[in-house]
């Protein structure tokens, strides 16, 4: 077996259960955090203490990994996760009410460095011809883990108690770090000493500049997490409106056609032709066009059935697209790769975050459809848009002799 083979097995079964374990607590923690307070408000502080420990992961993560590269940070992170989750089943439930949110962020600012190390050192893990195949196995696997942990956790829940769960949730990130350990990594590209001067983030300016599409698709990527917040906001409203009584069949139901929407999107991406980056950037726009399409007229239907249909071809645009992204950008070399994903990180973060926030509003004054109609819609300006802009630089390219900045 090569060193690429076992490595991206390690990899696609690290990320297979570090993700079970991450859905696995996203569910029984936010169910946890209410039963406990018994408020809403409560809750929404623990999903913003999630969220803030992204941000911040995201600010630090360049300047961490600049120093600290390699495996043992990825098995850090994976140790720290366990701990906090730990923490759990050591602090007296009378004590808890106070760490949860500390547990939070921890847990949110685990997750976001873990994922900012793996993604950006995937290729110093595995060879460039096989890195489209192994971004589509680790979408696929976390499509999987998505179903698995969050169909898994209520019935844990309710069959082995909160303690059970947090117990078994440590377990998974303990083994990914064990899978972690024996990854073999090639030696990081020299970071130019000017960059180094002038600082990460205008290191990635200056580099955003000369890959322009690089530039859109993080553009639209922001817009994405916009339209995905809204529809996370939207789940449980759309599901309790078809079915009063068995909403939560529905929204399983719903979340795993969606994923296996996905795993199918990330299986047929890594089959089509062409693997230079114009195929993988026409991938991502298409598969944001294809799913914030499909959300939209998921969130028209008055009936389960019209629902799940349009569940799978909106993952299967979400496939298309995660693995188009993640292809595309660790295509740039070492030195702007690895601001660009935690700048990606803090997109997506603050995107979601805001998002949501924006979002909740209006489902008080509008129909879900109508809300979805809004919010998806800036995604898909956001395509045309760009394609426009990136179309009259060609143009202006072309008819210059000197060449566009």
């Amino acid at each position: 077996m090569t060193t690429t083979s076992r490595n991206a097995r390690l990899i696609i079964t690290a990320r297979l259960i570090s993700d079970f374990g991450a859905f696995l607590n996203m569910v029984a923690l936010a169910t946890y955090v209410y039963l406990l307070s018994n408020s809403a408000m409560s809750v929404g502080i623990f999903l913003a203490s999630r969220v803030g420990g992204g941000i911040f992961a995201s600010l630090i993560g360049t300047a961490f990994y600049r120093r600290c590269s390699g495996r043992l940070p990825l098995i850090a992170f994976d140790l720290l996760r366990a701990t906090v989750l730990g923490l759990l089943l050591i602090v007296p439930v009378s004590q808890q009410a106070l760490l949860l949110p500390l547990i939070a962020f921890g847990l949110g600012f685990g997750n976001s460095m873990f994922a900012i190390g793996l993604n950006s050192q995937l290729p110093r893990l595995i060879e460039p011809a096989q890195l489209l195949k192994t971004n589509a196995w680790i979408t696929s696997a976390s499509s999987m883990a998505m179903v698995g942990g969050s169909l898994v956790s209520g019935l844990l829940v309710a069959g082995v108690g909160f303690e059970t769960v947090f117990a078994l949730n440590a377990l998974t990130y303990l083994l990914a770090a064990v899978l972690i350990a024996p990854l073999r990594f090639s030696a990081p590209e020299p970071v130019a000493e000017s960059s180094a001067k002038q600082g990460e983030w205008s290191a990635l300016l200056q580099g955003l500049r000369s890959a322009p599409v690089v530039a859109a698709m993080l553009a639209v990527t922001m817009a994405d997490t916009l339209g995905s917040a809204a529809h996370n906001v939207g789940f449980p409203i759309i599901s309790k409106l078809l079915t009063p009584d068995s909403a939560s069949t529905t929204l399983g139901l719903m979340l795993a056609v969606w994923a296996a929407g996905k795993l199918l999107g990330a299986r047929i991406a890594s089959r089509l032709n062409g693997s230079e980056n114009i195929h993988l950037e026409r991938r991502y726009f298409g598969g944001v066009l294809l799913m914030s399409c499909e959300f939209i007229l998921m969130f028209q239907q008055h009936s389960v059935v019209g629902l799940l249909l349009f569940s799978l071809p909106a993952g299967l645009g979400d496939g298309f697209s995660e693995v188009g992204l993640m292809s595309r950008l660790q295509r740039e070399p070492e030195p702007l790769r690895l601001p660009i994903f935690s700048f990606l990180t803090l997109l997506q973060m603050t995107g979601f975050g805001v998002g949501m926030l924006i979002a909740a509003p209006f489902y008080e004054w509008w129909a879900p459809g109508a809300v979805v109609l809004l919010f998806h819609g800036i995604p898909l300006a956001t395509v045309l848009s760009m394609k426009v802009l990136l179309l009259r630089r060609e143009r202006v390219a072309r008819s210059s002799p000197t060449p566009v900045p």
